[in-house]
Order: C-alpha cells, then sequence, then structure tokens
C-alpha cells in the first residue's frame, strides 16, 4: 500500500522490450535507492512496480503487457520525470489516503488554470473513462500519477482538483499539458462501495463492473 504524497522524484533511463513486456531503468535520489532494494514495491506514477535490479544510480522493474497497455508508462519518453513512493511501512503516517497501486483507468488533462507570473494553481480539469465515475464524489480522494488529492466536483467523464503551489512544484503535474495522459486510481472505499451496489443490480455500469471489472467495457 501507499499513500499518494510525492517525497522523490525520478527520470525514465532507458525503457527496453522482454519477452511479455519491456523492463524500465529509472533514475532516482539516494534515499529512494535505499528503499529499492530487490523485492521492493515502489509506486511509479501510481503504479505499483517491483524492484528487480538496483545499483548506485538507478533501479528496475519489469512490466507485463497488461501494464504497458492500462497504464501511461509504455508510452513515457526517456528522460520523463516520475513520481516515485516507497511502500508504506507499518507505524509510518498515512497523511494521504490508502493507495493500491492498481490503476483503474488512463484520463488526460482537460485543463488547468493560467496565472502570470506564478505556479498554476487553482482548479485543475481533468477526463476519465465513464466507468470510474461510480466511484468519483466530491470531498472524496483519487490518484493522479500516483498523487492523491481531493475531488472538486466531477460528472460521468470529468472530476476536477483544487492545486496549490506546493503540490504543483513539488511534482511533474507542473510539465503537465492539456491532453497529456495520467493514470487514475479510485479511492478504494468507494471501489468496494460500487462493488456492492453492483452486485445488487442497481446501475447498468456497476451491473457492468461486477461481471468484468473496471478494465473492460461494453
Amino acid at each position: 500500500m501507499f499513500t499518494g504524497l510525492i517525497r522523490h522524484l525520478g527520470t525514465l533511463d532507458s525503457r527496453a522490450s522482454r519477452p511479455g513486456g519491456a523492463r524500465l531503468r529509472i533514475a532516482a535520489p539516494p534515499d529512494l535507492l535505499a528503499r529499492a532494494e530487490l523485492g521492493a514495491s515502489i509506486a511509479v506514477n501510481g503504479v505499483c512496480l517491483t524492484s528487480v535490479a538496483v545499483d548506485g544510480r538507478a533501479w528496475e522493474a519489469d512490466l507485463s503487457e497488461e501494464t504497458l497497455a492500462k497504464s501511461t508508462l509504455g508510452r513515457l519518453a526517456p528522460g520523463a520525470v516520475l513520481h516515485l513512493e516507497p511502500a508504506l511501512r507499518v507505524g509510518e503516517p498515512l497523511d494521504g489516503h490508502l493507495v493500491a497501486g492498481h490503476v483503474d483507468g488512463v484520463g488526460q488533462l482537460l485543463s488547468r488554470p493560467r496565472t502570470e507570473g506564478s505556479v498554476d494553481e487553482g482548479i485543475w480539469r481533468f477526463a476519465m473513462p465513464p466507468i470510474l465515475a461510480p466511484m468519483m464524489a466530491p470531498k472524496g480522494s483519487v490518484a493522479v500519477d500516483g498523487i492523491s488529492l481531493t475531488v472538486v466536483d466531477c460528472g460521468h467523464d470529468w472530476f476536477s482538483v483544487a492545486l496549490i503551489p506546493e503540490t504543483v512544484t513539488r511534482t511533474a503535474l507542473n510539465g503537465l499539458r492539456p491532453g497529456d495522459p495520467v493514470n487514475l486510481e479510485a479511492d478504494p472505499v468507494g471501489r468496494f462501495v460500487a462493488r456492492a451496489l453492483a452486485l445488487r443490480g442497481s446501475d447498468e455500469r456497476l451491473t457492468a463492473f461486477a461481471q468484468r471489472g473496471w478494465g473492460q467495457q461494453g
């Protein structure tokens, strides 16, 4: 489990094809590398990955074809800035919200405020797959590229969040432009409530979820 608080940034060194998927090499600061021992779980832009190699400069992780297809990690160019978070340890503070590192869908930035001469704080609006709508609610939580954020408002295929300068400047969000894709993970509480309602057949979208999961539509 993770918290959605990003204290480490890394960069994508390389992505190499391998049978069944790809391997990422991610440059990271020393304090993150100290947590990247073999077998350790680290969230990369909100995707839980397992360290399979580490040295004094970078660590590596293998991705399946499923992960590449259901997240943005297969689209990022070398040099891309990445949000990194080691797994939450028992006894550590949960300052964000519980994040599993399992991406529910890929959305995209629709709009961001423009502030002359300062950081773009205020309301940012994102598109999301409509199948995620039952798990979104105002004042609920959402992870955007692994960052724990609070939903301000939402519709059937969009949601908005309010960002402060601290969040924008300490993450890679400031480099996002309208149309850029992002990994989305809904609040796990909403996920289980939606699942319970789905099993009762109270909504067509929820019933589809009960039968096929969020990753399948139609």
